[in-house]
């Protein structure tokens, strides 16, 4: 029989809940919307989660439920007394892209007072601890609808307990900013710049002569297989928790050269352990040349 789970559904107004509860309806969950998180324990009661007669149920709770980190926290525990395994889903997009979405479909936001703009950090500040305590995060600002229905199935269409690990794994450059999901962060800017070199300055780390000059050095070596050592402790912990979907953020300074060749290399390790899916993402290594 399989194993009663919950997913907990929550995130910004305009990220993509209401697409995402269609997802996970559309996969087998009986979807409750718009629920204050006081009932949510009632509620997954009620429809027979614990007893088998329902295996799966999703519940949609967002500022306007009236939503906090302690009501969270308290049907989290309720639910997890009653063997039922939950998880806690976090949609979010940055705020230029929740504008826009406002504005496009004309919808009002639920925050009570101010301007769009001054609504939306509003609500983010609401959110910033139920945030924390995500087991997934997706982070809708780039995503297609149909982006985020593959990432939903991916995390929560399967019926077996244990379904294999996700991991994007994402190089980056600090000068513009870290990326909004991150699960885990590893900073390279120690290892020797190939901007420096004239030859490799024009180069990324997807030129063999940068991914060389990169990995032959001792301290990238080291670095890899502690890297590695450390990921191999944590990633099956992670997947004990609940979490299916872990990203990963390789930075350096300007996103070209020493992140992308780090990632290039974890990618490949990953790629070659059977029970993982993987994919390399790398933000900034379109746009200007940088260091």
């Amino acid at each position: 029989m399989p194993e009663p789970r919950a997913v907990i559904v929550t995130g910004l107004s305009g990220a993509g809940r209401s697409e995402t509860a269609k997802v996970l309806e559309d996969v087998g969950y009986f979807v409750v919307d718009n629920l204050p998180p006081s009932l949510i324990v009632d509620v997954v009661d009620r429809v027979g989660v614990a007893e088998g007669t329902r295996e799966r149920v999703a519940v949609v709770v967002d500022s306007r439920g009236g939503v906090t980190a302690g009501d969270l926290e308290a049907a989290l525990t309720g639910l997890r007394r009653r063997g039922i395994r939950t998880t806690v889903l976090f949609l979010d997009a940055d705020d230029a892209t929740l504008a826009r979405r406002f504005e496009e479909t004309k919808r009002s936001h639920p925050m009570a007072e101010g301007t769009v703009a001054e609504k939306i950090s509003s609500e983010r500040e609401v959110f910033e601890e139920i945030r924390g305590r995500a087991d997934v995060i997706i982070d809708t600002s780039e995503l297609t609808v149909h982006d985020l229905r593959r990432r939903v199935e991916e995390a929560f269409a399967g019926e077996e307990p244990h379904r294999r690990m996700h991991v994007d794994v994402v190089s980056f450059g600090f000068k513009k900013g870290v990326p909004r999901v991150v699960d885990v962060l590893l900073d390279v800017r120690f290892l020797p710049n190939p901007h420096w070199r004239p030859d490799l300055r024009p180069l990324t780390g997807l030129s063999d002569e940068v991914s060389r000059y990169v990995l032959e050095q001792p301290d990238a070596i080291e670095f890899l297989r502690r890297t590695r050592d450390l990921l191999d402790f944590l990633l099956p912990r992670y997947e004990a928790e609940g979490k299916s979907y872990l990203t990963i953020g390789i930075g350096c300074t300007g996103g070209r050269h020493r992140s992308v060749a780090i990632a290039e290399e974890l990618g490949v390790g990953f790629g070659a352990q059977g029970d993982i899916e993987v994919e390399v993402h790398h933000r900034d290594l379109s746009g200007a040349e940088t260091a």
